[in-house]
C-alpha cells in the first residue's frame, strides 16, 4: 500500500471538508478540531454526499436525511456500529495523503 496525494494541503481548511474520487472510491475528507479524517463520502443510508454535511463533535451529519457518523470510525452515531469505512489520512509536504487498501 502507498499514499496517494489526493489535494494540496491549502484547500481544506479547519471546519472543512472535500469530496475526492480516488481508484472509484468516493471518499470525503474532513478538517474538524484540528484532525483529519477520511471515511466513505456516501451516506450508508440513501448515499447522500456527507463532505457537504455539518460537522460537530467528532460527526458528520449528512445533508439529506439526518444520519449521524463519527469521523475516526466510521461508527453511526445512534446504533454505534460500523457503517462508512473508514481511511487512513495524513498531511505530509504540503499535501492531504490517502492510503488505499487493495
Amino acid at each position: 500500500m502507498a499514499w496517494q496525494r489526493v489535494c494540496p494541503s491549502t484547500q481544506l481548511s479547519e471546519g472543512q471538508a472535500i469530496e475526492v474520487v480516488l481508484d472509484g472510491n468516493v471518499i470525503a475528507i474532513f478538517r474538524s478540531e484540528g484532525v483529519l479524517s477520511a471515511l466513505d463520502g456516501m451516506c450508508a443510508h440513501q448515499g447522500g454526499p456527507l463532505a457537504r454535511g455539518h460537522v460537530a463533535n467528532g460527526r458528520v451529519t449528512c445533508p439529506w436525511h439526518g444520519w449521524q457518523y463519527e469521523l475516526q470510525n466510521g461508527n453511526n452515531a445512534v446504533t454505534c456500529k460500523p457503517m462508512q469505512r473508514t481511511y487512513p489520512v495524513n498531511e505530509m509536504d504540503g499535501w492531504i495523503q490517502i492510503e488505499l487498501a487493495k
